[in-house]
């Protein structure tokens, strides 16, 4: 039995300029105990869908499960969920331990009880010193475990999370992925992480729903999506710098990149679509491949992004440490054939299964 599942759910909103579809006709399932993430660009419709899971939205069409039982008509009360808000949402007047506590002292749960749980929770987040403290006097990651805390302490079977990061720096955002998934995977519980983050997504989540414009472009585990993306959108919103795109044209040997006289990747029939490339699989320098001139180059520590331009097309290349490159300067570029996507005129993933010209030129 699935711990949250939607069939073909939907939500739209009627305007002054027509009828706008924030979730359209999506469907998921998500196993208890999973870390689930819904990614993607501002206004795709992930925070809406996760406003419908806990029933803050009701759907227009679909219908939601969770734990098998069907929610879709359900107030949020009646759905046996937490949730976590991307504003926090605690108490200012409230100690850190009247905050945790109070929706339990809503439902009226015995006071001895409340008491083991928040002696509990709080150990578990290390927010025992602080209990006393009022949110004004905690830090912003503080002040987000006692979030974590006041859902947690519900014992809910799912967890929801909308961009809960959001508001902290850099290095507090990476510190609090590790705890928030090392958190749910110690408690077992199903939660479902909403953001915008491609990096949250990729090192937290065990399933992936990656949407846009309110429909799911792909759903997988991360590697699947870094992999075997199912479209340009997916290639390019995955993986940092994203996934070059190159047009190919027709030639005499085969289908090449755009601009350039060969070499030929694949059977000229394949030569209207989009050949993808990830930079960090692109081996640059050797003598060997596509020639290649260098527009620039950013040295960033552990490795260097180069932009090159072949023929019509930018390239771009992350090599480990520094390269002896320069702007102006020409190079050569070259990458294994299994690390080449090919993608058809509508933008969708395809198998090129003639490779033999590119294998021998990069062999």
């Amino acid at each position: 039995m699935s711990a949250i599942a939607a069939e073909n759910v939907s939500k739209h909103w009627t305007t002054a300029v027509g009828q706008v579809r924030a979730v359209d006709a999506i469907s998921f399932e998500f196993e208890p105990g999973t870390l689930n993430v819904l990614l993607g660009p501002s206004g795709c419709g992930k925070s809406t869908t996760l406003r419908l899971i806990a029933g803050l939205e009701t759907a227009d069409e679909g219908r939601i499960f969770i734990a098998g039982r069907d929610v879709t008509r359900l107030p949020p009360a009646a759905r046996n969920i937490a949730m976590v808000f991307q504003s926090y949402a605690l108490f200012p007047h409230l100690s850190v331990a009247e905050n945790i506590i109070f929706g339990l002292r809503v439902r009226k749960v015995p006071r001895n009880e409340s008491a083991a749980r928040l002696a509990r929770v709080a150990n578990l987040l290390g927010l025992a010193s602080l209990l006393e403290r009022k949110p004004g006097q905690l830090s912003g990651g503080q002040q987000q475990r006692v979030a974590l805390g006041r859902a947690i302490i519900a014992q809910a079977p799912v967890c929801l999370m909308d961009e809960p990061l959001s508001n902290l720096d850099a290095q507090l955002r990476a510190e609090m992925r590790q705890e928030i998934r090392a958190l749910q995977r110690k408690i077992g519980i199903a939660m479902v992480y909403v953001t915008h983050d491609q990096v949250e997504a990729m090192s937290m989540a065990d399933r992936v729903v990656l949407l846009s414009a309110g429909k799911v472009e792909q759903t997988g585990t991360p590697v699947e999506l870094y992999e075997t993306p199912a479209n340009v959108f997916v290639a390019r919103f995955i993986g940092t710098p994203p996934m070059n795109l190159l047009r190919l044209e027709p030639s005499a040997g085969g289908a090449v990149i755009a601009g350039t006289d060969g070499p030929a990747f694949f059977p000229v029939e394949h030569a209207s679509a989009m050949l993808g490339v990830r930079p960090e699989h692109i081996e640059i320098g050797f003598e060997r491949g596509v020639r290649a001139g260098v527009e620039s180059v950013e040295y960033l520590g552990g490795d260097s992004l180069i932009v090159c331009r072949v023929g019509t097309e930018r390239v771009a290349v992350r090599a480990a440490g520094s390269v002896g490159l320069s702007r102006g300067e020409s190079t050569w570029l070259r990458w294994p054939p299994g690390a080449q996507h090919y993608f058809d005129t509508s933008g969708n993933r395809r198998e090129a299964h003639d490779r033999q010209t590119t294998a021998t030129m990069f062999a």
